[in-house]
């Protein structure tokens, strides 16, 4: 396509010269003619001109013919004078203009022109064209060859430009067909420039890498997940297998609850395995959420759950956008991760004013090391492999704290215990 423009310009850039060059040639001709009818027009009345009583005048480079009343149209044959037409007659008689014209005398072509002299008579002045044709014809060969050459040189030049153009973009087709047949996304496309395609290829491999990322985070996450599910689920087995024996009425029972807490403990992992799923696939609505109800609410519920953990709460009226359902979860793990590492007597203090949420526990608190963890699938530290739970709680709160872009910190007080930050910077107070 870009070849097939510049050739078409290049071909009606040469039309155009032809055009300007032919019409320069024969003006600088008719100018000649003009000038040597105005001489003569000046000099009709000296006897060399009208002394003889001949017709026709040839004086180099021209031929110059007076025209009057009663001659004839056409000179007689073989008389190498051009001809005279009926029009040159009007002119004389002053019903026509002056006009140009082109005739032949034989087969040497020649140019004319046809003015008024007055009292009846005209002048026709003619010249030999075949050099001013010549020249045109010589120009336009040239033109022509110039042109073709164009054409030629803007396809060469062309495919040069589009293979260099599309190089980045055979690239890209060659990474994603590697990366669809192999199904690996740690393929790179190599970037250089800032024009558009430089940009396709850096988007590119954007995608590429959060795909890798995306992948390498859902192995790990079936990975942590077998690995998490492989120990409740041989308990649950054992524990089957120990119903199915004759065992007596005490010992049934503990079977039994121990099964029970082991399916409540299985629930709850898939729970949060499909709440990060859900999370994983960017599944939430977007609407006004009052973030201090949802706060009252968490506390309430946990509290129920907990009733030997106090707690203070202190909450504004908030509200945020988001997902008034995952908020709530993100809200429940917080508030309750605070309250099962609190003391029997402790008291987990929850606050939300302006923009931030604020949940402290006053238990063990969190070692140095583990604190850039804490938030990691699956991760539990030394001291919280003890208690129950999944490792997932906290990963859901950093997955919904980033799916409403708020930042989520932790930090351990000098005084002891864990203080979570969760900052909502699209938080808007109500009015008192």
């Amino acid at each position: 396509m870009t070849a097939l423009v510049v050739a078409t310009l290049s071909v009606v850039g040469a039309a155009v010269s032809y055009g300007i060059v032919r019409h320069q040639l024969y003006a600088e001709l008719d100018l000649s003619l003009l000038r040597e009818a105005n001489r003569v027009s000046r000099q009709i009345d000296r006897a060399d001109w009208v002394g003889s009583g001949e017709c026709v005048y040839v004086t180099a480079p021209s031929c110059v013919q007076i025209i009057g009343p009663g001659q004839i149209v056409d000179p007689p044959p073989g008389e190498l004078t051009p001809p005279v037409s009926a029009a040159a007659f009007d002119v004389a008689a002053g019903e026509a203009a002056p006009y140009f014209s082109d005739a032949a005398i034989g087969d040497l072509p020649v140019r004319g022109y046809t003015a008024p002299l007055g009292e009846g008579r005209a002048v026709q002045v003619s010249a030999r064209a075949d050099t001013v044709q010549a020249s045109v014809t010589r120009v336009g060969w040239r033109i022509a060859a110039a042109g073709g050459l164009g054409v030629l040189l803007a396809g060469f030049l062309g495919y040069l430009s589009a293979r260099t153009v599309l190089r980045p973009v055979e690239r890209l087709t060659r990474t994603a067909e590697t990366v669809a047949a192999t199904r690996d996304p740690g393929h790179r496309i190599e970037v250089s420039g800032h024009d558009e395609l430089s940009r396709l290829a850096a988007a590119f491999n954007t995608m590429l890498a959060e795909l890798e990322e995306s992948s390498a985070a859902q192995r790990q996450l079936v990975a942590d997940a077998s690995h998490e599910l492989r120990t409740p689920l041989t308990g649950l087995r054992a524990n089957t297998d120990l119903l199915g024996r004759d065992l007596d009425p005490e010992r049934r029972a503990r079977v039994v609850a121990t099964l029970r807490s082991q399916t409540v403990a299985m629930t709850r992992l898939v729970n949060d395995l499909i709440e990060l799923a859900r999370g994983d696939r960017g599944e939430h609505r977007d609407e006004a959420v009052r973030l201090d109800e949802v706060v009252e609410h968490c506390v309430v519920s946990v509290r129920r759950d907990r009733p030997e953990t106090g707690f203070d709460l202190h909450a504004e009226a908030t509200v945020v956008q988001g997902d008034p359902e995952r908020l709530t979860r993100a809200v429940a793990n917080l508030v309750d991760n605070a309250a099962k590492f609190s003391p029997a007597d402790g008291t987990v203090q929850v606050s939300l004013f302006g923009s931030e949420l604020t949940v402290r526990d006053h238990g063990p608190g969190i070692a140095a090391e583990d604190l850039p963890h804490v938030f990691d699938r699956f991760y539990r530290s030394s001291a919280a492999r003890g208690t129950p739970g999944s490792g997932l709680g906290l990963a859901i709160v950093r997955q919904v704290a980033d799916a409403h872009g708020a930042a989520l910190t932790v930090e351990a007080p000098p005084d002891g215990g864990t203080l979570v930050r969760l900052h909502f910077p699209d938080a808007e107070p109500l009015p008192r």
